[in-house]
């Protein structure tokens, strides 16, 4: 039985809560590993590794952000075919359909890729009397999301 595990600051960490939950196959019912469930200290952990992290990508320029999200989708991209795999196992879904998921996501790759000419701002000056606008970028941080899935569907 495959045994997942966290990855907290660029490491595997192995659960200590002892507790897991099953991942099955929807396309056939079996269990194909076991993920452990978070401790309150893990969740910490990942969460001050996240917020540890986001400071030097802040610091970095967008041009170099956008490079580095050209290599993941050459990784992407040269790894199509076992990403297509790992979400037909994960989703029940079939391989032609999983790889179109794959597709899917390495498009949103593709338009951060562009990111840079859209995080420059805006001026618009006298937009009413004695009014002038702007916008700038002010990044959030580190965000948590738990999203829901309609696959398949």
């Amino acid at each position: 039985m495959e045994e997942l595990y966290h990855w907290i600051d660029g490491k595997e960490v192995k659960g200590t809560t002892g507790r897991f939950s099953d991942v099955y196959n929807p396309a056939t019912g079996e269990i194909i590993a076991r993920v452990p469930l978070a401790s309150p200290a893990e969740l910490d952990a990942a969460i001050a590794s996240a917020e540890k992290a986001q400071i030097g990508w802040a610091a970095t320029n967008p041009q170099r952000r956008a490079r580095v999200m050209m290599k993941f989708g050459d990784l992407i991209n040269a790894n199509m075919d076992k990403l297509a795999e790992l979400v037909s196992r994960e989703h029940g879904k079939t391989l032609p359909d999983a790889r179109g998921d794959v597709q899917r996501g390495l498009e949103v790759i593709e338009v951060c890729m562009g990111a840079p000419a859209m995080l420059k701002g805006e001026f618009t000056d006298n937009a009413g009397p004695g009014i002038d606008l702007y916008s700038m970028r002010q990044p959030l941080g580190v965000v948590a999301a738990i999203t829901p899935s309609t696959s398949p569907r």
